[in-house]
């Protein structure tokens, strides 16, 4: 079984321990993960959300959103008015 095939029949279960796993810097049975284990997960974790996630739910993806009437268009500054 090569790489695609591996991380193509990977579960969301395993997704997710992996996942997890990263997040804490440790296996589930508590031992840690070393250097090359997190850096194999990793790049696991992105390639499996690649092919079974929508793109605003995989690692990493950043909404650049719609600047024109957003807040980006709001002065920095609101004058108060006293009364």
């Amino acid at each position: 079984m090569d790489y695609r095939q591996l991380i193509q029949n990977m579960t969301p279960e395993v997704y997710r321990s992996l996942k997890r796993s990263v997040e804490l810097g440790k296996w589930p049975d508590g031992r840690a993960l070393t250097r090359e284990q997190r850096q194999e997960a990793m790049q696991a974790i992105i390639a499996w959300g690649e092919l079974h996630l929508p793109e605003h739910e995989r690692v990493g993806y950043i909404d650049k959103g719609h600047k024109e009437g957003d807040s980006c268009d709001a002065p920095a500054e609101t004058p108060l008015k006293w009364q």
